[in-house]
């Protein structure tokens, strides 16, 4: 059997968090678990930035609720709090990285419900159209040691940390 055939400008991937498919639309960047049945319009216009990086490298910490799009983690079967609970967390993890309380990384590898908790949230280095389009954002447009303010994804909320 031959590869589907998709609608021009879409992308069928393979979810890391899920191992479910789900498509990409390669100008947006959105992705939608629905097969797509129209071809993606290309944007109109660039943004004409060129101080663009081709890619980041972020780590991250992930706290799910119980609307992400899986609540449930390494961490926990069932995922029970509210988003306002689990953005409650975030920022008091963020205070704590701040204030200089606590390290990103042993925050991350004791709360994130990400895998990449075992790696101190490092998600590693990564190019556009790999990572949800709001998480992807909010990383590509943090400077090289900045720390994001909180990030909502269907996955749930984040906060980043550009490394490089």
């Amino acid at each position: 059997m031959s590869e589907e055939e998709l609608p021009a400008g879409w992308e069928k991937r393979l979810s890391r968090s899920t191992g479910q498919h789900y498509y990409l639309n390669v100008y947006t960047k959105e992705s939608q678990w629905d097969r797509p049945e129209k071809p993606a319009n290309p944007p109109a216009t660039g943004n004409g930035k060129t101080d663009d990086p081709e890619e980041v490298h972020c780590s991250h910490i992930l706290v799910k609720h119980s609307g992400s799009r899986r609540p449930s983690s390494w961490r926990e079967q069932t995922i029970t709090r509210s988003k306002e609970e689990a953005l409650e967390l975030l920022k008091s993890y963020r205070e704590q990285i701040v204030s200089g309380e606590a390290t990103f990384g042993s925050l991350a590898a004791k709360y994130s419900d990400c895998s990449s908790a075992k790696r101190n949230g490092d998600l590693g280095p990564f190019k556009r159209g790999s990572m949800q389009k709001p998480f992807e954002e909010a990383a590509f447009a943090l400077k090289v040691g900045e720390l994001s303010q909180t990030v909502d994804t269907d996955s749930g909320v984040h906060i980043i940390y550009r490394a490089a």
